[in-house]
């Protein structure tokens, strides 16, 4: 999976948790200790992507109060995208696939799984 950049590289997350508790031996740089500064770094961006929409809202050097809802919305689609649906990832693995010779469509081994789960929340 990759990572997003928000996240904290884990020699940064070292060297705080080494300024916190000094001796890292003490508390280890283990998966919950990642998760936890993961977390923190995303909570913050989150505040400033959150005070800086507000500050596009109404400064009226944003343009019209139409053009500021716009462009916070273009922010907020560009900052914190959402991952395609399941339909989304499914219609991307068949538009990508190659063809062989004779007209057969190739799909990758992974991608096949997507396309039965999208299949699997088709109605009847």
């Amino acid at each position: 999976m990759e990572k997003h950049p928000i996240t904290p590289p884990p020699k940064l997350a070292a060297k705080w948790v080494h300024e916190i508790y000094g001796n890292p031996s003490v508390i280890p740089l283990h998966d919950l200790t990642l998760q936890v500064i993961e977390h923190a770094a995303q909570w913050g961006a989150d505040q400033e992507l959150e005070a800086c929409c507000a500050i596009a809202l109404v400064d009226p050097v944003c343009g019209t109060k139409h053009q500021r809802s716009m462009l916070v919305r273009h922010i907020r689609e560009r900052r914190r995208p959402k991952p395609p649906s399941l339909k989304e990832q499914a219609m991307r693995v068949l538009l990508e696939s190659g063809y062989t010779l004779d007209g057969r469509m190739e799909i990758e081994p992974e991608d096949i799984d997507i396309i039965h789960r999208a299949l699997e929340q088709l109605d009847d």
